[in-house]
Parts: C-alpha cells; structure tokens; sequence
C-alpha cells in the first residue's frame, strides 16, 4: 500500500508540473520527463494492481455478512463502496493487458470511462459514509457530554470522547481525500472538463493525505 501510494504521489505530481511547465511556455524537453514519469508510473501502479479485484469483491462480501451490530447505512455503503473499487480494479485489469500489447482491446477508452465510473460511485458512497459518520460520532459525542456523571464515571466519559475524536480526526482525513480524489474520475467520464492541472493537483494532495493516514497508524 506504500509503496503504491509513494508512486501515485509522484504519478500526479508529474501530471500538475507537466501541466504548469507547458502553461509556462517551457521547451517539451523540460516537459518530456514528466509526462514520461506520469505515463510509466501510471502503467506500473496498473500492473501492481492486477487482480487486487478480488480482494475487494472478498472485502464486499465480509462488509455484506457482517453479524457485529452495525449501521445498516453504513454497511450498505460499506458495500457500495467495496464493489465500486471492485469493478474499478477489473476494467482496471483488462485496459492493462491492452497496455502491455497482450491483447488489443476494440475499444479501451471505453473500458477506462467505465473504470472511470464505477471509481465514482465507490468515492460516492465513500464520502457520503463519511458525512454520515461524522454526523453520528457529533450526536454521540453530545449524548455522552449530557448523561455521564461524575467521579469515575468521568474518567470513562473522557476515554469514550477521546476515542471518538480520534474516529472524527480518521473519518475528516479520509472524506477530505475522497473529495480531492472526486475531480479525478469526473474529468474522467467528461462530467466536469478538468485540466490536468486541477486534476494532478487533486491527486498530489489526496495520495499525500494517504501516506499521511498510513503513517500515523504506524506510528
């Protein structure tokens, strides 16, 4: 994951100072190696990812059996949002095989704008859990603040609000990198015509926003 993560930071960083660099008037000999690093890495990410499907489709499928207690909203979320990634990674895997000339595909942009699309809803239905949860982790907060009493009690009020300000600051993070990721497939589809400005910009801050998670729960 940190790796993929390392390589996808520096993937749209290249593709917002490919941008910036031909925006600025400079010599494709300047612009050259970023494109190459955006394209390569792209393809190399693409190639790490092959058959990673399956796991989300595994990952649905626990999120759909789970017997703990959980939000039904959630969980349907939690399901939407494994099957988006799901069929993200699938198309994913076959515009590879047209990449690396294994076989050509009839129509491969057609099969990238589907990638596209169900990246979407899984961002989707990812960002809207996240509103969700911050909305409930704010009510129990209050509920919590208003029926715990004193004492030892207190000691257990303050362990429940810490623990839910650290579930607010990871369900923040992770809707904030949802919407910086948005611009990404939405160009994709041609439902907002983005530059590769807005679009490697987005990336840039949302992969760093991963690196970023992923070190603090190793931290």
């Amino acid at each position: 994951v940190g790796r993929d993560k390392l390589l996808r930071t520096l993937q749209y960083f290249s593709r917002f100072y490919a941008w910036y660099l031909f925006r600025t008037n400079r010599p494709q000999t300047a612009i050259a190696p970023f494109e190459s690093i955006k394209k390569q890495f792209g393809l190399t990410r693409k190639i790490l990812r092959i058959g990673k499907f399956i796991e989300h489709f595994k990952a649905a499928a626990v999120a759909f059996d789970n017997k703990a207690p959980v939000d039904p909203i959630l969980r349907c979320l939690a399901v939407g949002r494994q099957l988006g990634y799901a069929g993200y990674m699938s198309y994913d895997t076959i515009t590879v095989i047209h990449a690396l000339g294994i076989k050509k595909l009839a129509n491969p942009k057609k099969m990238q704008e589907n990638a596209y699309r169900a990246w979407l809803a899984s961002l989707v239905c990812s960002a809207i859990a996240g509103v969700y949860s911050l909305w409930k982790l704010h009510q129990r907060e209050k509920l919590v603040d208003r029926t715990e009493g004193e004492g030892a009690v207190e000691l257990k009020k303050i362990q429940k609000y810490v623990f839910s300000m650290q579930e607010r600051a990871a369900a923040r993070v992770q809707l904030i990198s949802d919407l910086f990721d948005l611009p990404i497939p939405l160009s994709g589809v041609g439902i907002v015509p983005l530059d590769d400005g807005i679009v490697g910009l987005s990336g840039t801050v949302s992969s760093l926003l991963g690196i970023w998670s992923a070190w603090k729960k190793t931290a």
